[in-house]
């Protein structure tokens, strides 16, 4: 490893070793499904038992809601019941990294 000046050039260079992208990309996920799932269930003030009620037990949920876990379609489709809303999978075009 050469001197790096910045962010992006270790970010760079962390994502260049083998399996790390998609190992980011796995963790990106996680978090993105958690946070969108602690905020729904946060606006409707309900603690994470509440939301364990779903299904999982509230520290299933605690790990899910700060991007730990990466949950089943079937749990998703569960969480989605319980809050009252719908789980939609889709496909999309790659975003660009920058």
């Amino acid at each position: 490893m050469g001197k790096r000046t910045g962010w992006r050039e270790i970010r760079d260079e962390l994502l260049a070793e083998p399996g790390a992208a998609e190992a980011y990309e796995a963790a990106r996920i996680a978090f993105e499904l958690g946070r969108s799932t602690r905020e729904m269930r946060e606006a409707r003030n309900w603690t994470q038992a509440q939301l364990a009620a779903a299904g999982m037990t509230q520290p299933a949920v605690a790990r899910f809601g700060a991007g730990g876990t990466v949950p089943t379609i079937p749990v998703l489709e569960r969480l989605a019941r319980a809050l009252g809303t719908e789980l939609v999978v889709r496909f999309a075009e790659p975003r660009s990294s920058d």
